[in-house]
């Protein structure tokens, strides 16, 4: 009972839960919860009961500690059927976050009050399971079978003003929530009637099982792989088909296999290193940013313009700078688009469309970044440019400005240093789109001050953003292993490989897209002025280029793209090219089996990133597998290439990396240092993790 008191208020039992910040349901809170329930349930001078909580939240779900553990008694389903056995009102009382478990207990009362900031949400896709303690059965019951559904599959809470539209709570009031739940509890004594919501009926709103199976079939389709997904489906169906009980049971028995799968485990081990991520060596804990409230974009092109949304989404005013108002005007345009294509689609309001709208403006000239808090630099991708504007920055800007560049390859270090603030400078690397990448590459230089690094931090976060913490190098993490695997893509389609066969592999491995099909979409140009500038030659590559094969822009690249279509079909020229490639370089081609080229795509990159982790560039194997996970498409259920590497053993890494260099005469491929230490230790990249 230490973590959960029982108090009484004129015949109104009131359970506060008392383990804050969270409340996390672990094996004490549980048994205590049950107690306190049981004991005002017995008790005859008590006529309804109310569930509170201290701390931020109400529950924030279970307790992390307790996965992958033996599960102790009483389990979460026990606690809440035993609510159902109560014969008086079981009121919630839901102040912060109700998520996963935490909802499931508001769940199995008889009614819900939610304050203002209440978030409510069954999250549990996130971890690669489902809800395990009837959330599959209760809340299609109480707001309809497809939206329930939708709630669980996209595991995003909804927040009080939702939760009350959708149903899941009774009352959102403003304050004195307390009382609130109390009035709620005395009325429905009063009333003499219970309402259990796993007695309701109502898997038949919002459209019934119609609705619900076109809901799943969409969710499939977008993630077959994911066995979470099809065994959410199977438990919410089980609501149309079976008694509470037995579809309880089918949950319990999903949610079981779950836990054991391998896809679930690297799905939880992606949840726990995204957390990990935000722990950064050098920056204590009690480092505070710095305020934030005004922001300036240099360059209105397409990715300073998603980049200026990311503010203005998060209610930050933003400042679009750009050299002449001919771009300007283009780059301002780009926003309002954006803006008016979210209202076309039915995810924006108009009101919010105008309020967004206006925390937009634009300038041209640099002396327009002067009252700006950060300066995000998203110019074209030249040092010299960059260290120019860096260098009228710093005449500029204010003290305390944070100036950050948006470069995605270069020197942040040169950059700082056209600049008498280097602390002051930092790297803040958007992902394109830049408004809907979840990614954000946070660029440390060798002296940007830890309260700068913690504002990157922060500031990632507040656009929606995954921040992940990254050293000085050429492409950082991400695009330094991505350089790797196009290299290979490249030596593939020399050897033998056609680009739908290289694709087709990739994307059976659980990748979206394959490697040539999205250097169609994004323009085959750009790479192509950045091997000229660095004196780098892709045969094949380069030949499409100067075909002026610059991808779906230009209707060929790779792949030909008829009257405008968004997805490529083979060209008999593209293959007749490669193989006048292959012949001038001596080259005799081959078939390459889909095995072959998974390993000759993905192995390189985890040998990067071997070499990243030795650098000091990431911080930990985790950190390389959030970046690869959250901006170039890695298909989750396999956790990223560092744990990928881990599940089929360093040492079958290394040997096929030693052959694939043997073959070859390339050096490069051959394991790195840390790869060749931690494979003839037979460890794996997790128990570097563990020793740091």
């Amino acid at each position: 009972m230490d973590k959960v008191r029982i108090t009484a208020q004129d015949g109104i039992a009131i359970v506060t839960i008392a383990s804050p910040p969270v409340n996390a349901l672990d094996a004490a809170l549980r048994a205590g919860l049950a107690e306190a329930v049981g004991r005002a349930a017995a008790d005859p001078d008590i006529r309804a009961i109310v569930i509170a909580a201290e701390g931020r939240t109400f529950i924030a779900g279970a307790d992390i500690g307790e996965f992958g553990k033996p599960p102790a008694p009483p389990s979460l389903p026990d606690v809440i059927n035993g609510f159902d056995a109560v014969t008086k009102p079981i009121v919630a009382a839901i102040h912060g976050a109700a998520l996963g478990g935490g909802l499931e207990v508001a769940l199995g009362c008889h009614a819900r009050i939610a304050g203002p900031a209440a978030k409510l949400g069954l999250p549990e896709v996130k971890l690669g399971l489902i809800p395990g303690a009837g959330g599959t059965q209760r809340l299609p019951r109480l707001i309809g079978a497809a939206p329930a559904f939708k709630l669980m599959a996209e595991g995003t809470p909804a927040s009080a003003a939702e939760a009350l539209k959708l149903g899941i709570v009774d009352a959102v009031v403003e304050t004195d929530l307390l009382q609130a739940a109390i009035t709620k509890a005395n009325d429905l004594a009063a009333a003499g009637t219970l309402r259990r919501t796993r007695d309701l009926d109502r898997r038949s709103a919002a459209g019934g099982q119609e609705a619900f199976e076109q809901a799943a079939a969409a969710a499939l389709k977008r993630d077959p792989a994911l066995p979470n997904i099809a065994a959410l489906a199977d438990a919410v169906r089980a609501t149309f088909t079976e008694r509470f009980e037995d579809g309880q049971a089918l949950e319990r028995a999903r949610f079981v296999e779950l836990v054991a799968d391998d896809r679930s485990k690297a799905l939880r081990y992606a949840f726990f290193a995204e957390r990990e991520s935000a722990r950064v060596a050098g920056v204590p804990k009690d480092t505070a940013p710095r305020p934030i409230g005004q922001a300036a974009v240099i360059g209105a092109g397409t990715m300073g313009a998603g980049i200026a949304v990311c503010f203005a989404n998060a209610g930050i005013p933003v400042t679009v700078i750009e050299t002449t108002a001919e771009l300007l005007a283009r780059g301002l345009d780009r926003i309002t688009q954006t803006y008016a294509s979210a209202v076309k689609r039915g995810s924006l309001s108009a009101e919010e469309e105008a309020r967004r709208n206006a925390l937009v403006s634009g300038k041209v000239g640099l002396d327009a970044a002067a009252e700006a808090d950060i300066v995000v630099e998203a110019a074209f991708e030249d040092m010299d440019l960059k260290t120019e504007i860096f260098g009228t920055l710093d005449r500029v800007a204010k003290p305390g400005a944070i100036l950050a560049t948006n470069t995605s390859y270069l020197d942040v270090d040169r950059i700082a240093a056209a600049t008498t603030r280097p602390d002051s400078v930092i790297g803040l690397h958007f992902f394109s789109p830049a408004n809907i990448m979840r990614l954000l590459e946070v660029v440390r230089g060798a002296k940007t001050a830890p309260d700068v690094l913690a504002t990157g931090i922060d500031l990632g976060r507040r656009l929606g953003k995954v921040p992940v913490v990254v050293g000085v190098c050429r492409g950082f993490v991400g695009n330094r292993m991505l350089a790797r695997r196009t290299q290979e893509a490249e030596r593939l389609l020399i050897e033998g490989a056609l680009p739908h066969e290289v694709d087709a592999a990739l994307t059976g491995f659980g990748f979206r897209m394959g490697p040539f099909a999205v250097s169609d979409l994004a323009g085959l140009d750009i790479a192509w002025r950045n091997r000229k500038a660095l004196g780098q030659v892709a045969p094949v590559a380069d030949a499409l280029c100067e075909a002026g094969r610059l991808g779906q822009k230009a209707g060929r690249g790779y792949y030909l793209y008829p009257e405008g279509a968004r997805s490529g079909v083979r060209d008999p020229e593209v293959e007749a090219l490669l193989a006048r490639v292959s012949a001038r370089l001596g080259v005799t081609r081959r078939t390459i089996p889909a095995e072959e080229i998974v390993e000759r795509l993905v192995y390189p990159m985890i040998n990067e990133g071997a070499r990243i982790l030795d650098e000091g560039i990431a911080q930990r194997p985790g950190d390389i597998d959030v970046i690869w996970l959250n901006g170039y498409g890695w298909p989750a259920w396999r956790g990223g290439p560092m744990r990928y590497a881990d599940s089929i053993g360093l040492t079958t890494v290394a040997e096929r990396l030693e052959a694939f260099a043997a073959a070859r005469g390339e050096p490069s491929l051959a394991p790195a240092p840390l790869l060749r230490r931690l494979a003839d230790a037979g460890q794996g990249f997790a128990d570097l993790a563990a020793a740091r």
